[in-house]
């Protein structure tokens, strides 16, 4: 193999395990440097380069806004997360959306899933609970491959939710507000090609996410018995009717 390139974080640190040599190209982990991949954004040492996924803690915020802005009055919000981020990340994320609900005036209510999907309906029952109107859902590799899931359970307990990624939302999500990622991929590719030409990933700064989109399901929205407000629709990516 000339180049190993890898999805996602536990794929890259499979990778790197494998190898020390063979340069490797990451798009999507959120953290790289937490989670020793590499040892800075600026200067990655080593074999490996790439692209995070999350340009900033304090982004998460933006997704707790838009979610206000599309469930108007509804005050008590839960925070869906899941442990497979270092503890670092995982710590400065869940602060950061905390900032953001006391900034907004909701209470934000944090429920960890503990273990695999099989603790979902757990978490959605605390969440039940717990009376939360609406529900954000963190970043997580374990909720982007079992995504239809939680889509499921959120239409159930009729709680209208924000996710990281937009396949949520094709999958019956009500909105979504992340990085665009066929954009990470797509610049990966020219990592690709900067190594083939004789570049070394240690010399090639880590990039972070320079285009987001927002996109809202309108049919979940009528389901949910929301009407999200114009001046939001008007600031979506796509909307899908």
């Amino acid at each position: 193999m000339d180049v190993i390139v890898a999805a996602n974080t536990q794929a890259a640190l499979a990778a790197k395990r494998a190898t020390g040599t063979i340069p490797i190209v990451f798009a999507g982990p959120a953290d790289p440097v937490s989670s020793g991949l590499v040892a800075s954004l600026a200067r990655p040492g080593g074999n490996v380069t790439g692209l995070s996924s999350l340009p900033d803690p304090e982004f998460v915020g933006k997704a707790l806004e838009l979610l206000t802005l599309a469930v108007p009055g509804r005050r008590r919000i839960a925070a869906l997360w899941h442990r497979d981020y270092p503890a670092q990340t995982q710590k400065d994320i869940l602060g950061a959306v905390g900032t953001a609900a006391r900034t907004l005036g909701v209470h934000l209510q944090p429920v960890e899933v503990r273990g695999g999907p099989e603790s979902f309906e757990r978490a959605f029952s605390e969440v039940a609970r717990a009376r939360v109107e609406a529900l954000t859902v963190l970043t997580s590799v374990l909720f982007a491959s079992e995504r239809r899931r939680l889509v499921d359970l959120a239409a159930k307990y009729r709680l209208p939710a924000v996710y990281p990624i937009r396949d949520f939302v094709d999958d019956g999500g009500l909105m979504s507000y992340g990085p665009l990622w066929a954009d990470l991929y797509r610049r990966a590719a020219t990592y690709v090609d900067k190594i083939l030409k004789g570049a070394k990933p240690a010399d090639l700064p880590i990039e972070q996410p320079t285009k987001f989109e927002l996109v809202i399901n309108l049919k979940t929205a009528k389901a949910l018995g929301l009407t999200i407000p114009p001046s939001l629709l008007q600031r979506a990516d796509q909307v899908i009717e």
